[in-house]
Order: structure tokens, then C-alpha cells, then sequence
């Protein structure tokens, strides 16, 4: 830990920051079990579901990154906790809209302000304020292994809720269930932002920002993260109805999800604790190449429980193990004071991807009646965020106007 007073200690960061993930993420990761249950009881197409996630991810790129420039300068408490209540409306409203459009609202727009709130970006910006350099990957990998936890762990139970209640009652009950973030919110109140208080700066918000999008190794960090938001989220919400059509059981794929989620609590953990010892930028593009190859595979080999059960542990080891390399190189080359902010905006450039890996998933399925073409086009963005990830500079940005270097990972 790092020696000021003011700091939160690390377990209580870890284990207050790692629960909010856990139900944040965990609850999100199963709405592609509602895709089919959804669509036919409203009479809806795959289009009109797939498009509201899509919104879903662009909203929540698009307020995380104010989510995060708030964090950053009132304290995370205040966002999480605001994050908790838009959850919940979002949850509700999407069990209770009648029509495409309000669906849209409120299972895309609200609920994606509220991820914005209550994930990564945010939580990072905490450890990062709050635990010293040459533990944050390792924390950042706990985090990230939380979220996976939460997707083993909620996926099942959702799946559960809707064949034991009905999906809309489903709903409603996670909707009072999402509420409990924000009291583990309190846990992470930093005196840093209490009343009359402000953080030290070094630079202004225009400042940071614009020597961030100068830097081409944080360009490149927002590319691969756009293929990373492509894939997972192309495969967590349509490879359910994906395997339906090919004449496999609804269990199949909830079991599946789950693996995915329990296998990436080993792979996200591993990912931060090796980001301690090795580039991390090498890190990322084996990451993306083995993503590009499992899926290939999973392609080519006879489909069958066991083959999606394998393929699915495979892809839980590199699901979300992109994201503590990526916002700990973040934290590295620019330091800590802005780095909610930043991990919004590389965040951003993840939720466009995932909107066009939804979104594409949906159309390209009723135009042609097969999700063939995305899964060739993830196995082509796979080697492509491999290479463009190896030319990253890690090294701490060198700032001469002030003659300091920002605090490195």
C-alpha cells in the first residue's frame, strides 16, 4: 500500500470494488439469455433485441466516459451509488416497455449509463488512486476476475429466474437485487473527496485529453479494445440462440456462460498478476491471436455439448483478461490522475465494437438466416488487434513542461 493516510486500504477496496463488479458485470453477461424468450413473447425480431444491447454498449461507452471524468474529480462513491438506482430503473423498464423504442430506452440508454457507472472505469480509477504502482495490475486482475466470478455465478441464477418465474418477473427481481451496490458503494468513499476538498492536479482535463490522443500508442490501445468489444459481446449475447439453432438444449448454453465466466476468473487474474513480470503489450496480442484460433476451431471441429463446453472454458480464459493489461498500460504511460477518464475513452472505442458485434450479429443472422459471416469477420479483427498491439510503448510519457513524470505502473 501506498503510505498516505489517506488511502483506503487494500482489502477494503478489493473486496467492496470486487463485489460491485461481480453484480454489475455478472448481471449484464446473461442478457442473451433473454433474446429468445423476449423477442417471441413481443413479437419482436432478433434485430429489435440486438439493437437495444447495442445501444446498450454505445451508451455505456459513451457515459462512462463522464462517469469517469466525475469519478475522477468527486470520488467514485457518488457515480456507483447513482449507478445502482439507473440499474434498477433499467431492469425494471426493460421487463415492463411495450414497444421496440422504449425497450431501446431503457435496456439500452439507462442501463448502459448505469454499467458506466458500476464497472471497470470507475473501480480502476479507485485502485489506481488507492493502491501502489507495483501491485495495481495484480489488483486490476482481482477486479477483473470479480466480474468473471459474477458471470459464473449470475448467469446460471438468471437462467433459473426466468424458467422458474418468467423473464419478466425475472427481471423485476434483479432489478431489487442490483440495488445492493450501492450500499457496498460506501466502502469505497475516499477523504480525498469529502467536502471542501479537491485532489491535486497537474494538468486539466483539455490537457490530459489531448496529450492522450497524441500518444499512437493509446491509439492503438483503443483499436484493439474496439475487437475485444466486437467479439465478447458478439458471442455473449448471440451465441445462445447460435446454439439453439444448431439443435442444442437452452442448458447448453447457460452452461456454457458460466464457464466462460468461471474460467476468465482464472484468465483475468492471471492476466494482471503476469502484467507485473512481462510487457504487457505482449500480454495483449496473445490474448488476441489465441482468441482468433480458439474460434477457428470451434468453427472447423463437429459441434456438440462437449465441443461448445470446451470451446467456451477455452474463450473464458482470454474473455476479459484484455482489461487489466490494457488500463494498467493506461495508468503507466499517463499516471493516475486522470485515469478513469482515459479508461472511459479507450473503454468508449470497446463499446463500439461492441455495438457493431451485436448490432451485426442481428442483422447479418435475418438478412441471411446465419451468423457465419461475424464469426469470420471476429477471427480476422482477432489477428488484427494481435499486431497492432505490439508496437505500444509502455514507458511513462515524458511531460517537459513541468520536468516530472507521471506515476508508472
Amino acid at each position: 500500500m501506498q503510505s498516505s493516510s489517506r488511502n483506503l486500504s487494500m482489502t477494503q477496496v478489493l473486496i467492496c470494488g470486487a463485489a460491485i463488479v461481480t453484480l454489475s458485470m455478472g448481471i449484464r453477461h446473461g442478457f442473451g439469455l433473454w433474446l429468445q424468450p423476449i423477442t417471441q413473447a413481443q413479437g419482436w425480431t432478433r434485430e429489435t433485441f440486438a439493437f437495444a444491447l447495442a445501444v446498450q454498449n454505445l451508451s455505456w461507452g459513451v457515459f462512462g466516459i463522464f462517469a469517469g471524468m466525475l469519478a475522477d474529480r468527486f470520488g467514485a462513491f457518488r457515480v456507483i451509488a447513482g449507478g445502482a438506482v439507473l440499474y434498477a430503473l433499467g431492469l425494471v423498464g426493460m421487463a415492463l416497455s411495450p414497444t421496440g423504442l422504449l425497450f431501446t430506452l431503457t435496456a439500452g440508454v439507462l442501463i448502459g449509463a448505469a454499467q458506466a457507472g458500476t464497472t471497470y472505469a470507475v473501480i480502476y480509477g479507485v485502485i489506481g488512486r488507492n493502491i501502489s504502482a507495483d501491485k495495481r495490475s495484480w489488483a486490476m486482475g482481482v477486479a477483473a476476475a470479480a466480474g468473471s466470478f459474477g458471470q459464473f455465478l449470475m448467469v446460471p441464477v438468471e437462467g433459473f429466474l426466468i424458467s422458474g418465474l418468467g423473464w419478466k418477473e425475472a427481471l423485476l427481481v434483479l432489478g431489487a437485487a442490483v440495488l445492493l451496490i450501492a450500499p457496498l458503494a460506501f466502502g469505497l468513499r475516499e477523504t480525498r473527496f469529502g467536502p471542501g476538498q479537491a485532489p491535486p492536479r497537474e494538468q486539466t482535463i483539455l490537457q490530459a485529453l489531448r496529450e492522450a490522443f497524441k500518444y499512437p500508442s493509446f491509439q492503438l490501445l483503443m483499436a484493439g479494445y474496439f475487437v475485444c468489444g466486437f467479439q465478447v459481446v458478439f458471442i455473449g449475447v448471440h451465441m445462445p440462440s447460435y446454439l439453439k439453432d444448431k439443435g442444442l438444449s437452452p442448458q447448453v448454453a447457460s452452461y456454457a456462460l458460466a464457464l466462460i465466466g468461471l474460467f476468465n476468473v482464472f484468465g483475468t487474474y492471471a492476466a494482471g498478476a503476469l502484467g507485473q513480470r512481462l510487457p504487457k503489450k505482449n500480454i495483449l496480442a496473445f490474448i488476441y491471436l489465441a482468441r482468433a484460433v480458439v474460434i477457428a476451431v470451434f468453427l472447423a471441429a463437429p459441434l456438440s455439448p462437449a465441443s461448445v463446453y470446451v470451446f467456451a472454458s477455452l474463450m473464458g480464459l482470454l474473455w476479459l483478461s484484455t482489461v487489466p493489461p490494457t488500463n494498467a498500460v493506461v495508468a503507466q504511460i499517463f499516471g493516475i490522475q486522470h485515469l478513469s477518464m482515459l479508461s472511459g475513452f479507450v473503454f468508449f472505442s470497446h463499446q463500439i465494437g461492441s455495438f457493431m458485434g451485436v448490432w451485426l450479429g442481428g442483422v447479418l443472422y435475418d438478412r441471411t438466416g446465419s451468423y457465419d459471416i461475424v464469426w469470420y469477420i471476429t477471427i480476422a479483427l482477432g489477428v488484427f488487434a494481435a499486431l497492432i498491439n505490439l508496437p505500444v510503448r509502455e514507458a511513462a510519457i515524458h511531460r517537459p513542461a513541468t520536468g516530472r513524470l507521471p506515476q508508472a505502473a
